[in-house]
C-alpha cells in the first residue's frame, strides 16, 4: 500500500470526503467532550457512557475514512457515500421528530449531503 494524493478531480473530491470523515472521527474519538459542546449536547455528571459511545463512533469513522484513503477503490468510496447518505437520512428523521436545534441540524445535513455526494459521484463515474 502506498499513500498518494489522487490526480483525477473526481477521485480527489472523494479522497477529500474520506479525509474529512477521518478528521471528524479523530476529533470525535479523542475529544468527545468538545464535540458534545459543539453539537450542544449535554452529558450528566457521572454518566460517562456517552463518551464511550462517541469514541466508538469516532473510531469507526476514523477507520472507514483511513481505509478509503489507503485502498482508494471506487467501491469503497461508494460505501463511504452510502454511509454518509444514510446518516443524512437519519438527520432528516431527527429534524422531523426531535426537538433539537434546527439551524445546527440543517447545517450538519448540508455537510452530510456534500460528504455523501462527492464519493457517490466519483464511484458512479459522473466526475
Amino acid at each position: 500500500m502506498e499513500l498518494y494524493f489522487p490526480t483525477d478531480l473526481g477521485e480527489r473530491l472523494a479522497y477529500c470526503s474520506a479525509a474529512v470523515a477521518a478528521l471528524i472521527g479523530l476529533f470525535l474519538m479523542f475529544a468527545p467532550g468538545y464535540t458534545y459542546r459543539i453539537l450542544k449536547l449535554q452529558v450528566r455528571e457521572g454518566q460517562t457512557e456517552a463518551y464511550g459511545e462517541a469514541r466508538s463512533a469516532g473510531g469507526f469513522m476514523l477507520g472507514f475514512g483511513l481505509m478509503a484513503i489507503l485502498l482508494a477503490q471506487p467501491m469503497i468510496y461508494l460505501a463511504l457515500g452510502a454511509s454518509f447518505g444514510v446518516a443524512g437520512f437519519g438527520r432528516i428523521l431527527s429534524l422531523m421528530s426531535d426537538r433539537g436545534s434546527i439551524f445546527l441540524s440543517l447545517l450538519l445535513l448540508v455537510v452530510q449531503a456534500i460528504l455523501a455526494a462527492l464519493p457517490f459521484l466519483y464511484g458512479l463515474g459522473y466526475i
